[in-house]
Parts: structure tokens; C-alpha cells; sequence
């Protein structure tokens, strides 16, 4: 996974470049989509930034949300079983991960669910 700023730093302001640091270090413990990473960026209970600023940094990353989502498939499966159905179901939902359905089935699908 390249989680590498597709654009320079110093083009962020402090708030987004930290934000930055935090998402990819995230990025390197599990698997997050967009809208998981910042939600819980700008989460009170996460790191607390600003949504425009979480929003700002997660964009700025050249991130494979695909492969993510397969992480995050075989995090699940090691953990307990899924159906194919209920593993994209929790993948996708807004109670869950918070992928695109497209990304959850394909993660799921690679990750041998379905």
C-alpha cells in the first residue's frame, strides 16, 4: 500500500500535515476507508481534527481504498466467520467500515468470502 502524499506537505497547513502523519499511521496498522479514516481523524473520540482538515489530508494521499478493504475483509475473517452477504454488509455500512459497496464486495471477494 502507497499511502505517499500526492502533494507536497507544505502546501497543507499544520493541522492537515499533522493530520497527514496520523493517517498514514493508521494507514499502516489496518485498514481504513475514506470515510472510516476520517471519521476517525475527526472523530472526538479519535484524533479530534478538524473534518475539513481530516478531509484535506486523507484526500492528499494516493491511497488504494480497494486493497484497504481487503485488509480490513481478512481482519474480519481471522476474527470470526461471514457470509459473503453479511461481510460486504458490514464493510459498507454506516455503522461499520463505511466503504462503497463496490470496494466491500471486492473485498470481500478477495479475501475469499465469497
Amino acid at each position: 500500500m502507497d499511502a505517499s502524499p500526492s502533494e507536497s506537505l507544505q502546501t497543507l497547513s499544520g493541522p492537515q500535515a499533522n493530520a497527514v502523519r496520523s493517517a498514514k499511521q493508521y494507514l499502516d496498522m489496518a485498514g481504513f476507508s475514506r470515510d472510516g479514516l476520517i471519521q476517525q481523524l475527526s472523530s472526538p473520540a479519535g484524533d479530534g481534527y478538524a473534518e475539513s482538515d481530516a478531509t484535506i489530508a486523507v484526500d492528499s494521499l494516493d491511497v488504494d481504498w480497494n486493497e484497504n478493504a481487503v485488509r480490513s475483509a481478512k481482519q474480519y475473517l481471522s476474527m470470526t466467520g461471514f457470509s459473503c452477504n453479511g461481510l460486504i454488509q458490514q464493510l459498507s455500512s454506516s455503522a461499520g467500515d463505511k466503504y462503497t459497496v463496490e470496494q466491500a464486495t471486492y473485498g470481500a471477494q478477495q479475501a475469499g468470502a465469497c
